[in-house]
């Protein structure tokens, strides 16, 4: 074979051979590059005292008809570290509250005007974390506010990316994407020196359709410290007491039969 012919295959089969490396590498980057980012996110988020925040939310569910449907909502929430929290979520269909003074937590259906109450002592990270294991109440959102927020959204991570900038509601934003198992989110932090979360997304990926969650967060203020009434409940009058299994529309997430009925 010509020695030129020779050493052109030989460059080539070299080439190859690398080509897996020149690939991955620029992944690896990018993958370590929207950790990086998610950290200090987190950091900056979970150093706070206290927020008080404004969002709003959309939830998509599936029909039995596959028919995919989307709520809105807009609530606020008040937060101070380690044990206190108010928020509130109010929709077509929901008007709902719940709060928390570190012993007690308790959630009101303002449409029904009925209340239920839990003894959950301990810390915002544990009362979260109680609701969903014992009582199946999901509050996606509140990922953002628990206070090892990073180790609890890159649990179960299987690849991440760092998409590029973003903008949402005007402000430039660090555009973040991520898979698990069975979701893949994203996330769009606000760029500068207050890394706050703007935009999250989660897609279902083991349902039709893939319904997804969407929470946005409006307004961001930790400069006003929440006063300590904030975190105390008051029945309206006339609310009854009655038992949380019993208690319409608590978590976030509506299931499609509830959106066949609306």
């Amino acid at each position: 074979m010509n020695p030129t012919k020779l050493v052109a295959m030989l460059s080539l089969f070299i080439a190859w051979l690398a080509l897996p490396l020149t690939v991955s590498q620029p992944a690896r980057a990018e993958g370590e590059d929207a950790k990086k980012i998610l950290k200090a996110m987190s950091d900056y988020v979970s150093g706070q005292k206290h927020v008080v925040l404004k969002y709003d939310v959309d939830i998509e569910v599936i029909t039995p008809e596959l028919e995919k449907l989307q709520f809105t909502s807009s609530g606020e929430a008040a937060l101070h570290r380690p044990d206190k929290l108010r928020v509130t979520r109010t929709g077509g269909y929901t008007d709902v509250e719940l709060v928390y003074d570190g012993k007690t937590v308790t959630v009101l259906g303002k449409h029904t005007n009925t209340f239920a109450q839990l003894e959950l002592p301990g810390s915002l990270d544990q009362m979260i974390d109680r609701l969903r294991a014992e009582h199946n109440i999901e509050m996606p959102g509140a990922d953002l506010l628990l206070s090892n927020m990073y180790d609890e959204l890159v649990a179960g991570v299987i690849q991440a990316k760092h998409i590029g900038h973003g903008v949402v509601d005007g402000v430039e934003c660090e555009h973040l994407a991520f898979r698990n198992q069975e979701t893949d989110w994203q996330l769009w932090v606000e760029l500068g020196a207050t890394p706050i979360p703007r935009k999250y997304v989660i897609t279902s990926k083991t349902l039709a359709a893939a319904p997804q969650y969407t929470l946005r967060i409006k307004s961001w203020d930790t400069s006003t410290e929440p006063d300590a009434k904030s975190f105390t409940f008051a029945p309206p009058e006339g609310a009854k007491s009655i038992e949380i299994t019993a208690l319409a529309d608590v978590g976030e997430l509506a299931a499609p039969a509830e959106a066949q009925k609306e």
